[in-house]
């Protein structure tokens, strides 16, 4: 079923249902506008995006749990089905990450509707199993509250239709938040790109200069003065006896009689200089937190480990935090349910970096050794699921004892030969 179809089906019977704007804090109206795609004509600015975009795509989501001793493990849930390979019937796991990312930085929010049904467990309770995740991209969304104060959120798309959804029902991520009490970027709750886009209008004149500048200087090479008067005509086959001579001078020496005079013009165009060009271009990337090396794909561990910390970190733990806060009732939360994005498939180490890890892990047995083949990018082996230590190493009560142990035998020891 497609989403459209059964946001339909879900909310055609609250058509009786009375709703009032949502009271903001700083007095606005929570009507808001998608609206900040002018900044995307950039190339800059899309490479940037696709970057970060590509990045996120590569997390990997589980539902887990945590017992009170603080062992985790993976919950065999509908949740960790559809995040497995598809979210929803028209994306994989990657596409779906991919496109929440790029909504994100496009309308600095996103909102994702996740499809459930109601079933009923064996012991006769209720609970939701989820069939779906859909990212949603309306144009403009209008917060309200009915009767009890309970916040919706009514949704308008491109096709002009109308869906109203219970906000705590929505997964629903901000960037920038911090100006508008719902939503994130600018106090409208729209993306506020003045800044940026001062140097993209900066960045565009400068390169259409460039331009004009190079096709001058290959278009006029020279100019041919004429020493007599001469009528429409004369000029005419004046113009076609040079042009002749142009395509038959095989030297480069174009023969011309003594009415004529050849001028050369030398183009000089003024181009922007090299570091203008690089400022430009460093503030449009550090405004998304991309830099040269990681925009290039040449980049070390020390290079992306910033680029993580800086960039994808928030992002990583937000989408947690959301996806964890709609999914779960503050019960499931209280014991233990949480989703967590792992970032195992970012492979950004070098090779001695990970040969590096797996010593420091593989000695502690912290790693099996399909893990430890993982890292290399090699396929699991039958029987890899173990794990192996150094013996170098031995467990902190077990030392004391042995150290209590050898501290008593070399007292007694001391006795009998004193004695």
């Amino acid at each position: 079923m497609a989403i459209k179809d059964f946001l339909k089906g879900l909310f055609s019977s609250n058509n009786n249902t009375y709703y009032e704007q949502a009271k903001m804090l700083n007095g606005y109206s929570p009507i808001f506008t998608q609206f900040g795609q002018n900044v995307y004509a950039s190339d800059v600015v899309q490479m940037c995006v696709d970057v970060i975009a590509t990045e996120i795509s590569k997390l990997r989501p589980k539902h887990i749990r945590t017992d009170n001793n603080g062992m985790q493990s993976v919950v065999k849930s509908s949740i960790n089905r559809l995040f497995k390979f598809a979210p929803n019937e028209l994306m994989t796991t990657s596409e779906f990450l991919y496109k929440v990312t790029w909504l994100l930085y496009t309308n600095l929010n996103v909102f994702i509707y996740p499809m459930f049904e109601i079933k009923t467990d064996t012991r006769g309770s209720q609970y939701k199993e989820y069939t779906g995740f859909y990212p949603l991209n309306p144009i403009s969304v209008t917060f309200l509250q009915d009767s009890t104060n309970t916040l919706f959120v009514e949704m308008q798309f491109a096709s002009g239709e109308k869906f109203t959804l219970r906000y705590s029902d929505v997964i629903h991520l901000r960037k920038r938040f911090g100006a508008n009490d719902i939503m994130g970027g600018g106090i409208n709750g729209e993306p506020d790109n003045k800044a940026l886009l001062k140097v993209l209008q900066i960045n565009d004149t400068l390169l259409q200069g460039l331009e004009k500048a190079v096709k001058s200087s290959l278009s006029i090479r020279g100019i041919i003065k004429i020493n007599t008067m001469l009528d429409d005509q004369k000029q005419q086959s004046e113009r076609e006896k040079f042009e002749k001579a142009i395509a038959s001078g095989k030297s480069g020496i174009i023969p011309m009689d003594l009415k004529s005079e050849y001028i050369d013009l030398k183009p000089d165009p003024k181009l922007v200089d090299k570091d203008t060009l690089e400022f430009l271009d460093n503030k449009i990337l550090r405004y998304y937190g991309v830099s040269v090396p990681i925009l290039s794909g040449d980049f070390n561990d020390d290079q992306y480990q910033a680029f993580y910390e800086k960039t994808l970190e928030n992002i990583v733990i937000n989408l947690g935090q959301a996806f964890s806060k709609t999914l779960f009732t503050p019960r499931e939360l209280d014991v233990g349910n949480e989703i967590i994005f792992y970032q195992r498939d970012m492979m950004y180490l070098s090779t001695n970096a990970k040969l590096n890890l797996i010593k420091t892990a593989g000695e502690q047995g912290l790693l099996t050794d399909n893990q430890k083949l993982a890292l290399l990018g090699y396929p699991p082996i039958e029987g890899g699921d173990r794990r192996t230590m150094s013996l170098n190493y031995i467990d902190v009560s077990l030392a004391n004892a042995y150290q209590m142990n050898r501290t008593n035998t070399t007292t007694r020891g001391g006795k009998n030969n004193s004695e």
